[in-house]
């Protein structure tokens, strides 16, 4: 299985996204693709916010990512394409080619619960708390999106 992040910068919840889903997947001995991107180039070719890593050092993890924007290819060679919020999703259906193969889903959906389904966009908040709160988020996300496709 292939799974794409994507936020509007690829700099916060998209690479963190991977980051967690890299580690659970490890964990689970399941040898699927992850990677992130973004829909705006602001961010290509930087490496995560620093609040992000501080938060996924926090937690044992680490990210090497390096921004890049989501590219045509990527519709076709991902199964899964997952935005982090309604806006991610109306954008990743407009660039999405004719022949997409992948399912464009919020990944807020694997959260389960009608409320809080968007993953929370930490950047523009002062301080680290926003970016605890997401990757809370993206940690319950990717165990029931495993969950789930590991019992289906």
């Amino acid at each position: 299985m292939k799974i794409l992040f994507v936020c509007i910068g690829n700099s916060c919840r998209s690479p963190m996204a991977e980051a967690v889903l890299k580690d659970a997947l490890a964990r689970e001995q399941l040898d699927w693709t992850v990677d992130s991107a973004a829909i705006a180039t602001w961010n290509v070719g930087r490496s995560p916010e620093p609040r992000c890593l501080a938060v996924l050092r926090e937690n044992g993890l680490d990210s090497d990512h390096v921004g890049r924007q989501i590219r045509e290819e990527d519709f076709r060679q991902f199964d899964y394409i997952f935005g982090m919020d309604e806006g991610n999703i109306r954008d990743l259906r407009e660039l999405a080619p004719e022949d997409c193969s992948a399912r464009i889903e919020l990944l807020g959906d694997y959260r389960m619960k009608e409320l809080d389904k968007i993953i929370f966009d930490p950047y523009f908040e002062t301080g680290i708390h926003g970016f605890r709160r997401c990757y809370d988020q993206i940690v319950i996300c990717c165990r029931n999106f495993i969950q789930q496709k590991r019992s289906g």
